[in-house]
C-alpha cells in the first residue's frame, strides 16, 4: 500500500481550520465553504492527521499549530512550489495582497495574481494550490490572508518570506 501523501488542497484545507472556532462545522460545511466535495475535504482530513498537521479530538479537527507553522515556514514552498506564467487578469497574492502588501516595497514588474476572470488586476499568474483557490479567497476574507501568506512563503523571496514567516507566528499564536 502507497504511504499517503500531502496534496495541494490539503494545504487549503489546513488554512480553513485555521478560520474556524472550536469546534469546526461538519465536513459538508467545510466542503461548501471551500466549493470542493465533503469526501476531498474527508479524504484532506484523513491525510492531515496522518502527517500530524491535525489531531482528531472530541471537537472534531484541530490544527496542531506548531507542526502547522513549522510545516508552512519550511516544507510548504518544497512541497508544493509555486509555478508563475503569463500576465493575465485575477486575484493579488503574495507579495502584492494583505496582509504582505503593506511590509514589501512594490517592484517593477507585474504583480503575482491567481488567474481569476472576476480579478479586479492584471499580473503575472500564479498557480494558486488548488483550483477553487480564487473563488474561496474573493469570498472569505480570513481565508485569503492566510492563503496570501501562505504564497509568500512558496514563493516569495527572502524579504518577503521573512514577513510571511513572522505574521504568520503572530497569528498562530493567537489561536493558541
Amino acid at each position: 500500500m502507497p504511504q499517503p501523501s500531502l496534496r495541494p488542497q490539503d494545504v487549503v484545507v489546513l488554512a480553513k481550520l485555521l478560520t474556524y472556532q472550536q469546534p469546526r462545522p461538519p465536513m459538508a460545511q467545510i466542503g461548501v465553504d471551500l466549493s470542493i466535495s465533503s469526501s476531498e475535504v474527508h479524504a484532506s482530513l484523513k491525510r492531515l492527521v496522518l502527517s500530524g498537521l491535525v489531531s482528531r479530538d472530541s471537537d472534531g479537527h484541530r490544527p496542531l499549530l506548531d507542526a502547522v507553522e513549522e510545516f508552512l515556514v519550511h516544507g510548504v514552498k518544497y512541497a508544493f512550489p509555486a509555478k508563475r506564467g503569463e500576465v493575465t487578469r485575477g486575484l493579488p497574492t503574495s507579495y502584492a495582497a494583505p496582509p504582505l502588501k503593506n511590509h514589501v516595497v512594490a517592484s517593477p514588474e507585474w504583480p503575482p495574481v491567481w488567474p481569476f476572470p472576476e480579478g479586479h488586476e492584471r499580473g503575472t499568474s500564479l498557480e494558486p494550490l488548488y483550483k477553487t483557490v480564487p473563488l474561496v479567497a474573493a469570498r472569505d476574507s480570513e481565508l485569503y490572508e492566510w492563503l496570501v501568506l501562505i504564497d509568500g512563503l512558496r514563493e516569495g523571496r527572502t524579504r518577503e518570506r521573512k514577513f510571511a514567516a513572522e505574521e504568520l507566528a503572530r497569528r498562530l499564536k493567537r489561536l493558541r
